[in-house]
């Protein structure tokens, strides 16, 4: 990926801070947008959907981790925290909720750049997972070119976690995927009380994919373990 095509969201409050980051990221041609309280950020996220959000925690409304776990209920966008935060006990947290790296303030410009590098090079993969543009099931069809989900030939209209979900169990077909796997897959992380808000998105997945179907036709429930997409 190259990163002249990469958009980032900068939430910070501090504005010294804030030229910092904006000048650095301007010199090296990447395209930002910044904000300063953690709404703007919810809302920016959803709106200009970012590759990459780098967050202060310390925001003049709400915390920074409230807004991680907001974003990670519809998105899984990479997400470096900026905190002057330095307890082992605030980045565990952090990091539990859903963010994907922690830098501690003060950080130089070079370490901030080798930490979106290190984003980059992680999204570039992600995209070259899968070979093919296309992934057919039996009825159920995945245009991975353009992020649509198929069955019997109609489109259905899936949120970006459903998608993201549907996504990785086609990756691994046939395969009982964990709950734990799924979590830090989707959302970075894999806290035991996430498994609830999972089984949601599942259970409204397996409507849209299996509308009407009176037993499991394209997602499998191993009870207590996880879920697999099977393979026909």
């Amino acid at each position: 990926m190259n990163q002249n095509q990469l958009s980032i969201l900068v939430v910070e409050d501090d504005l010294p801070i804030q030229q910092l980051i904006a000048t650095t990221l301007a010199a090296y041609h990447y395209v930002f947008c910044c904000v300063t309280d953690g709404q703007q950020a919810i809302l920016k996220a959803a709106t200009i959907n970012p590759d990459i959000i780098l967050l202060d925690l310390g925001l003049p409304d709400i915390d920074g981790v409230e807004v991680i776990e907001k974003i990670r209920t519809w998105s899984a966008v990479p997400i470096i925290v900026i905190s002057a935060r330095s307890e082992m006990n605030e980045k565990i947290m952090a990091l539990d909720r859903g963010a994907d790296d922690y830098l501690t303030k003060p950080f130089s410009v070079e370490e901030l750049l080798a930490r979106i590098r290190v984003v980059t090079r992680r999204l570039s993969m992600i995209q070259t997972e899968i070979p093919s543009s296309h992934f057919t099931n039996d009825e159920l069809t995945i245009d991975f070119s353009s992020s649509c989900v198929y069955v019997s030939g109609k489109e259905i209209h899936l949120t970006p976690i459903e998608y993201k979900l549907i996504c990785l169990l086609a990756k691994h077909a046939g395969k009982v995927l964990t709950h734990h796997f799924i979590l830090k897959e989707v959302w970075g992380s894999h806290i035991q009380s996430d498994v609830a808000s999972l089984r949601v998105f599942m259970a409204t997945l397996r409507r849209k994919v299996e509308p009407g179907a009176a037993r499991s036709k394209f997602i499998q429930t191993h009870v207590g373990i996880g879920y697999r997409m099977l393979k026909y």
